[in-house]
């Protein structure tokens, strides 16, 4: 009797805990997810399945703005004259909320949900960054918020971003140009990854550019006296790049791909074509960087006597660090706890391990405390840098593939078309629509984040690093 009444107390004391710990507005978000998470997973999967890349994404934004027109959102596509962007809006009022969603894949890494590596469809894309799984979060937690809005318990306005081309070009460049953010307090955004946290670290600023060297042809043995080689011009330029990187900064990055190299061997090749990214732990110190590798392709021109031309493609800001932000969103995930997983899932996740040369530890979700923001973190590079640039930004990473999974890779595919990345994504629905609810609720959290970006931003004016004319539709 004396085991029961024990037992019976310590039952009360853990509801009467977690119902402290949880609000009926935050269970009630929870619970919506719970009730669209087969539908959520059937979205994320034909996203996965249908693998577009950058601004071909027609399928995958579709599949998205259906699902928000059938929940009630007033829904706006080919926004900032892009046929694959879309905004779904819902409420009135302030404060008005934003949350990103991608949905582009990358190139030739197709891959079908098995922890060995075997393409899906040969050369076709494949979804190595997890953004199946990125805009049906961020639609599934537009949904529960609308959803709580309906039922009374909050006031305001939510707006879901289709936002495509993240990989290459990044869509949200013209997105912002056409004023998307202007009217907005706060905007949430995720990213699929090997690890759950509040993300209060920056990124990478970068530029890519394309340049292209012309000279003449001839015949390789007849009479290469004739000819220019654009190609010569071309391994000058790419030498230079490479004596360069003993003299810049640890943080600065220089990637090339060489796109033509000329034809055939017997040619003295007259058109060669590359394209250049430089990267640097912020805007600032990468500008001198990237202005002095454009000049090196007027070098590089004149000893190999061809012509030359460089386009710009597009640039990034690095993140705009919001640690105000990211206390909300910690505090929900440690609500939410860690993702549990699968004796069968366990053994996928160590596969993938196996055959990336990893150590096979498994998963891990383990909720950490909020971590320090580093000055130089490192890592890629994102156009929702440039959205933190024009409003309060708060991030978050959910675990959808093993620890030390190589990223953009073949491993990511296999987890985002199965129940690993099924798991991370919804739990990113429910730790989204959760800090949703604390701003929704508490405009002082709203005013505290949004003075902490104020201050973060200072006088800079922000400036898209993006050329002349409409965006670059039809040029992947």
């Amino acid at each position: 009797m004396k085991r029961l009444v024990i037992l019976l107390l310590a039952l009360f004391t853990t509801m009467s805990w977690a119902q402290k710990k949880v609000s009926k507005t935050k269970a009630a978000v929870m619970q919506s997810v719970d009730a669209h998470s087969d539908k959520l997973i059937e979205i994320s999967d034909a996203i996965w399945a249908n693998a577009e890349i950058a601004f071909q994404e027609e399928k995958s934004a579709e599949v998205l703005a259906s699902y928000a027109e059938a929940n009630g959102f007033t829904v706006e596509r080919g926004v900032a004259e892009i046929p694959t962007a879309f905004t779904a809006t819902y409420g009135s009022g302030s404060p008005v909320i934003s949350i990103l969603g991608e949905f582009d894949a990358l190139p030739g890494i197709s891959q079908k949900a098995q922890p060995t590596k075997e393409p899906l469809e040969a050369g076709a894309g494949g979804h190595g960054c997890g953004h199946n799984m990125f805009g049906t979060a961020s639609l599934g937690a537009a949904i529960a918020i609308k959803e709580l809005m309906d039922a009374g318990k909050i006031k305001g306005t939510i707006k879901f971003l289709g936002t495509p081309a993240e990989e290459k070009f990044f869509g949200k460049l013209w997105m912002i140009e056409a004023g998307l953010w202007n009217d907005v307090d706060v905007n949430i955004s995720w990213h699929p990854g090997a690890e759950t946290k509040a993300d209060v670290q920056s990124s990478l600023a970068l530029v890519d550019f394309i340049v292209e060297f012309y000279g003449q042809a001839a015949h390789a043995a007849g009479d290469p006296w004739n000819g220019r080689s654009a190609s010569d011009a071309l391994e000058l330029y790419t030498s230079g790049i490479n004596y360069y990187r003993e003299h810049v900064k640890p943080t600065v990055r220089m990637h090339y791909h060489i796109q033509d190299g000329g034809q055939v061997v017997n040619v003295v090749p007259d058109y060669s074509k590359l394209w250049v990214r430089v990267r640097n732990s912020d805007r600032k110190g990468m500008m001198p960087v990237y202005e002095h590798v454009m000049k090196m392709a007027e070098g590089a021109a004149i000893m190999a006597n061809v012509d030359y031309k460089v386009s710009l493609v597009s640039g990034l800001h690095e993140v705009l660090v919001n640690r105000k932000g990211g206390e909300i969103m910690q505090g929900n995930l440690e609500i939410l706890g860690d993702i549990e997983y699968t004796e069968e899932e366990i053994a996928f996740g160590k596969k993938i391990q196996e055959e990336t040369g990893k150590p096979q530890v498994g998963m891990d979700s383990k909720v950490r405390p909020l971590e320090a923001t580093k000055e130089n973190p490192g890592g890629g590079s994102t156009d929702v840098g440039d959205v933190s640039w024009n409003v309060a930004n708060i991030n978050l990473s959910a675990t959808v593939a093993p620890k030390d999974t190589p990223w953009h890779s073949w491993a990511v595919v296999a987890c985002g078309g199965m129940s690993i990345g099924h798991k991370g994504m919804l739990y990113a629905t429910k730790a989204m629509a959760m800090t949703m609810v604390d701003l929704f609720e508490d405009p002082k959290k709203v005013e505290a984040v949004k003075a902490e970006f104020k201050e973060r931003k200072g006088d800079y004016q922000y400036k898209a690093i993006i050329p002349e004319g409409p965006p670059p539709i039809g040029k992947n």
